[in-house]
């Protein structure tokens, strides 16, 4: 992939996510598949989960994808749009069905929790080069894409492979590693993420994916494994997370992403502002002169948990909300708890996110407070008072 886009075409759009959303249907009671006598339909994707929650968070958003012509296709799209999402880079696929899942109440993490895809030969999974328009995935000033969709097809993984190659005038790659086994039947999937991985600018990924894929025990291993990323966003569960920053040197275009907030450069350099240091990312080089790594750790929240499902891609969602802003590293990583926490009292993949007066406000507690903060269903709603610190 090589050129440029024109900006000034697309003025007003942050954040481009690309990737295969699904109709998801959750079960009316407790337990197995089989027993489940009704199911409720909702929307669930990795990365239209972070479409979602940024443009809840205020920002604009536009989702690339295909689903099939059909009735679930019809609802995706109506559903995503409901949020605020530009849906206009959508296909639709006359040939091919939009994907859908069922999947238990019981936690992921358990032996008991069950999963039922309808995917194979979807719409989505026929996304290839060419097939999309790069007026679409180069229109904002970050693109987001996940490990989820190189699994999907050989064609989705050329699409990727393009992506994550690094050439003058890209946006700013977003990459969730979102490693899920059961999507690589060959076994090549820790591979392919990894150098699929290296190729992006911002990385986020789990201590225990890390782990299971690539065999790197700790924040520090995997940075000695991905050494080019000027970012790298380590999810360490319960723990918090840690966030690894490069400087990068050099100058170049700088993209003023809102008042008292700093640049976010997408081809080069950072500009400096008021309130933080602003994420550059060298991709002309593909990493050479790399500087220093900054490590910023800020521990998780205390969250009464309703479901876990989807909340990796919302912290993914609330760490670029606050890149966007140009906040300093803890904040970005508190801001990428908070929109986590929206997520996980909720019984779906998606949680209302707070205002961002709301969200400004906790992420600003001192880090005693931050450390009694406990969050429960419906916290998004509730007053100052309501939010129970003990």
């Amino acid at each position: 992939m090589t050129g440029t886009v024109d900006t000034d075409l697309h003025p007003g759009v942050e954040v481009v996510c690309l990737g295969e959303s699904m109709v998801t249907f959750l079960p009316s009671l407790p337990g197995r598949l089989a027993d489940v006598p009704s199911f409720a339909r909702t929307i669930g994707g990795a990365e239209s989960n972070v479409a979602c929650a940024l443009a809840g968070a205020g920002h604009t958003v536009k989702w690339v994808s295909r689903v099939g012509a059909d009735g679930f296709g019809d609802h995706l799209v109506d559903a995503i749009a409901a949020y605020g999402v530009d849906t206009s880079g959508v296909r639709r696929d006359p040939d091919r069905p939009t994907g859908i899942y069922f999947r238990t109440a019981t936690d992921r993490a358990t032996d008991a929790h069950e999963v039922a895809y309808y995917r194979a030969g979807s719409a989505a999974s026929a996304m290839a080069p060419g097939t999309l328009s790069y007026d679409d995935l180069w229109a904002g000033r970050v693109l987001h894409v996940s490990g989820i969709t190189a699994a999907l097809s050989d064609d989705c993984l050329a699409l990727m492979r393009e992506l994550t190659a690094r050439a003058p005038g890209r946006p700013l790659v977003s990459f969730d590693v979102n490693h899920r086994p059961g999507l690589w039947r060959d076994g090549s999937g820790a591979r392919v993420l990894l150098d699929l991985a290296r190729g992006a600018d911002l990385v986020f990924v789990g201590e225990d994916e890390a782990a299971d894929a690539w065999d790197l025990h700790g924040g520090d291993a995997i940075r000695a494994a991905l050494p080019e990323p000027a970012t790298l966003v380590v999810k360490r569960g319960s723990a918090g997370a840690t966030v690894y920053e490069r400087e990068v040197g050099g100058t170049g275009r700088g993209a003023d992403t809102g008042t008292g907030g700093t640049g976010l450069s997408v081809d080069g350099g950072a500009d400096t502002g008021t309130r933080g240091t602003g994420l550059g990312v060298d991709i002309g080089t593909g990493g050479s002169g790399r500087g220093a790594d900054t490590v910023t750790s800020v521990p998780a929240l205390r969250v009464d948990v309703v479901a876990p499902v989807g909340a990796g891609d919302a912290f993914a969602a609330g760490f670029l909300s606050a890149t966007l802003r140009g906040l300093p590293a803890a904040a970005r990583l508190r801001h990428g708890h908070l929109m986590a926490a929206a997520t996980l009292t909720v019984p779906g993949d998606l949680g209302t996110p707070p205002s961002r007066a709301d969200a400004d406000r906790l992420a600003d507690l001192d880090d005693a407070a931050w450390g009694t903060l406990r969050l429960g269903p419906g916290w998004t709603a509730a007053t100052e008072q309501e939010v129970r610190t003990p």
